[in-house]
């Protein structure tokens, strides 16, 4: 079992000393794949960069399936989400080549599509709303009958009585994602502290770096809170910026595919059972990723055999023959949920202090345009147009909010062509 990323003894460096001038232009605070990306976009910018984690590489992404369905997984009311979604994942391709060339080594990416099945008539008559509202949006997805889904993945249940295609759907291996960043990171000269950031220092009415648990103070230009579910907690942030972000627990069970039973299934599928969402992500590397619960349950990563039964069960009902895979991993994270499900990117109410966090079950699929916004307030202290609705600062009180910005989860919320959103 695992809940976050082992410790890399052989990966980037630590420094243990300020950059020439004692001051970073940039300080990130949290290493997953968001502080990550962070760090790597600021460091191309020529900004002097540093990233503070006790084990960079871990954080909500490597317990994560990595499916980058902007489409299939769509809720009502999110349509501003929506936008920086599909964003992101346009961005997709074009990030995973540089990435891959940077870091040296493939990041599992896959344009394999998603099947969304339906067993009975409350799961076919959901699936059916969600198609019409799909269309109306003008995204591309395709009705199926039960027939046409078992035609395209012969190892579904015969219980299938219709589903949903999304062909432009695809997936990344987390894990080979972040390693890939990693050493990105260390080849664009990001300074590691392997330390935990214990307090944020200010100088009058700025952020001005962090201190460390060991004592040692960073100063910085700017500092990026980019750590998850932990963003909260940073002692020293003014009660009023601090980020709204709550952990939810997600538990996943990792299967391998033995040679004989290859092709298993060709692409993610999903399903409803007994009311509760399940998937089944295939990876090129012979591994069937299933997850995924979602739990409010506070700081708790204790994988459950309730948990696992209740995974395992209901992508039984989906594809009957996993019983025969070989049991390889459990695992528990926590996403860094927001009070609309929706990430806070680019300056808070107070100057020199940025966010990066609060991605919930996006983190995977916004690392792209993640990075280049962050770059961008970081060089120039404004967020591109498709960020502005998710300011940090809409969770400011009203007589402290600057322009009142669509909430992006919010029901009324506007969709601009220029945005489009996912996992």
């Amino acid at each position: 079992m695992s809940t976050h990323a082992p410790g890399h003894e052989d990966g980037p460096h630590t420094s243990d000393g300020p950059p020439p001038g004692g001051r970073y232009d940039a300080l990130v605070i949290g290493g997953g794949v968001i502080g990550l990306v962070t760090a790597w976009r600021a460091a191309q910018r020529g900004l002097r960069t540093a990233l503070v984690d006790p084990a960079p590489g871990g954080g909500a992404a490597w317990v994560a399936a990595g499916m980058l369905a902007a489409v299939t997984e769509l809720h009502y009311g999110e349509q501003t989400l929506l936008g920086l979604n599909m964003a992101s994942a346009r961005r997709y391709p074009d990030f995973v080549a540089e990435l891959e060339e940077a870091g040296g080594q493939d990041v599992g990416h896959r344009v394999c599509g998603t099947l969304a099945v339906a067993f009975d008539a409350d799961d076919r008559a959901h699936l059916r709303e969600l198609h019409t509202f799909q269309q109306g949006l003008g995204l591309e997805s395709e009705w199926l009958t039960g027939r046409e889904c078992r035609r395209l993945e012969p190892m579904l249940s015969p219980g299938v009585h219709g589903g949903l295609r999304v062909a432009g759907d695809h997936q990344v291996d987390p894990r080979r994602l972040t390693a890939a960043l990693l050493i990105a990171c260390e080849r664009a000269g990001v300074a590691f502290h392997r330390d935990r950031a214990e307090r944020l220092l200010l100088d009058g009415d700025r952020a001005a770096g962090v201190e460390l648990t060991g004592g040692t103070r960073l100063a910085a230009e700017r500092t990026v809170l980019a750590a998850g579910s932990l963003s909260g907690r940073l002692a020293g942030v003014p009660e009023d910026v601090l980020p709204p972000v709550r952990p939810v627990k997600g538990q996943v069970v990792r299967l391998s595919v033995p040679e004989r039973y290859a092709p298993f299934l060709s692409r993610t599928v999903r399903a409803v059972v007994r009311g509760g969402p399940v998937y089944l992500v295939p990876r090129e590397n012979s591994e069937l990723v299933i997850g995924a619960t979602s739990e409010e349950l506070g700081w708790d990563t204790t994988v459950t055999a309730g948990g696992v039964y209740e995974l395992l069960r209901d992508a039984h009902e989906v594809v009957p023959g996993i019983t025969e895979l070989p049991l390889v991993e459990t695992s528990a994270g926590l996403r860094p949920g927001s009070p609309d499900n929706a990430p806070m990117l680019g300056p808070t109410a107070l100057p020199g202090l940025l966010l990066a966090t609060g991605h919930f079950r996006n983190g995977v699929l916004l690392t792209p345009i993640t990075g280049d916004v962050m770059a961008e307030a970081l060089t120039s202290g404004e967020l591109p147009p498709e960020a502005r609705p998710f300011t940090p600062q809409r969770f400011a009180a009203p007589s402290a909010a600057p322009s009142a910005a669509p909430s992006p989860g919010a029901p009324g919320a506007a969709h601009s062509p220029a945005q489009e959103q996912h996992t």
